[in-house]
């Protein structure tokens, strides 16, 4: 296989199909990308869009984000899926701002410091907003490389040796170059090369495809992967005792909640995990957003909250399979 050619091939069907995505404007810069790639964990692209344009429009720059309300930033980020992500985005902004100045660090190393920050998103930072080389693998970009290069259906649940050995060798070895072929890739995965419908007739590269010439064979990794439940799961009491958190601009007392999540003490659990996570506080008023102080009245928002929460947070549906990491290697979703 020439990788010449390859990179030929995929760019140019890139140049032709590929999404004018906003984050891929360059002049939105790293801090643009950074919260475009943490939102993008398994969140499907049309649902990131309204609330990415919310989010740069309420705070262009990480120290405008680092001096919110925890409890705007909660509801900005509305039902985009475990908002652990915007808690930790948060602290990041807060990083940024003080230790680099406010710019997005430019390196792979440095920005697996910020908080929330891992191996995918800090390569895909440094190649999507610095032009630089870095090796990009996402689920989508596995899944090309898996099938023409391994010649597999699918890659195995996890990240292996051998994919990022593949990787590395397919890069092109120029830095905005290889930018681009990350994006193209990536690109050609969500669009032309899915998981459940190949459209392999429209693929740029299906000439050079292994697993097109080996007869398309079925997924060998099949019998290890897991799919999670949703419907009466922690994880749904969760997402449906947020929501009516983030709905209201009081606390909400306990037996309130019942109306969102009827279970009593699954409803409990989920309760003390988000107060955990930091998601939720409780005072002798009820359950609320981070940001209030209980006073003689009623609790009430600190730090003038109340009137930057008014616009509202946009609130697409909840993806039962969003993810709760922070820049784990194959968590982003670009469809």
């Amino acid at each position: 296989m020439d990788p010449s050619r390859l990179h030929e091939a995929v760019a140019t069907w890139f140049n032709r199909h590929g999404r004018a995505l906003p984050w891929r404007d360059p002049s939105v810069g790293a801090w643009g990308v950074l919260v475009s790639e943490v939102m993008l964990q398994q969140t499907p692209v049309a649902r990131v869009l309204p609330v990415w344009r919310e989010w740069m429009a309420r705070w262009p720059a990480p120290a405008d984000l680092a001096g919110a309300s925890t409890a705007e930033v909660l509801r900005t980020w509305g039902r985009l899926g475990y908002p652990r992500r915007a808690l930790r985005l948060q602290q990041a902004a807060g990083v940024i701002a003080t230790e680099h100045d406010g710019v997005v660090p430019g390196t792979e190393e440095e920005l697996r410091r910020l908080p929330g920050v891992g191996e995918y998103t800090a390569a895909a930072v440094v190649a999507f907003a610095y032009r630089g080389r870095a090796v990009v693998l996402d689920t989508n970009v596995r899944r090309v490389l898996a099938r023409l290069v391994g010649g597999e259906a699918l890659p195995a649940p996890s990240l292996t040796m051998a994919e990022r050995a593949r990787a590395v060798a397919v890069l092109p070895d120029a830095a905005a170059e290889s930018a681009r072929w990350n994006a193209a890739v990536m690109e050609l995965g969500a669009l032309v090369c899915t998981a459940r419908a190949p459209a392999c007739t429209g693929c740029p590269v299906a000439d050079q495809c292994a697993w097109l010439a080996a007869g398309r064979p079925a997924d060998r990794h099949a019998h290890r992967r897991r799919r999670q439940p949703w419907e009466g799961t922690d994880r749904q009491a969760r997402g449906s005792l947020m929501a009516a958190l983030r709905n209201s601009r009081a606390p909400v007392p306990a037996e309130d909640l019942a109306r969102a999540w009827p279970h009593a003490e699954q409803r409990r659990r989920a309760l003390r995990t988000l107060v955990a996570d930091g998601l939720a506080e409780h005072s002798p008023a009820g359950y609320h957003l981070p940001g209030f102080t209980q006073r003689r009245d009623g609790a009430q928002p600190r730090d003038g909250a109340q009137g930057r929460d008014a616009g509202g947070a946009l609130g697409p549906s909840r993806d039962p399979a969003a993810s709760a990491g922070g820049g784990a290697v194959g968590s982003r979703c670009e469809q």
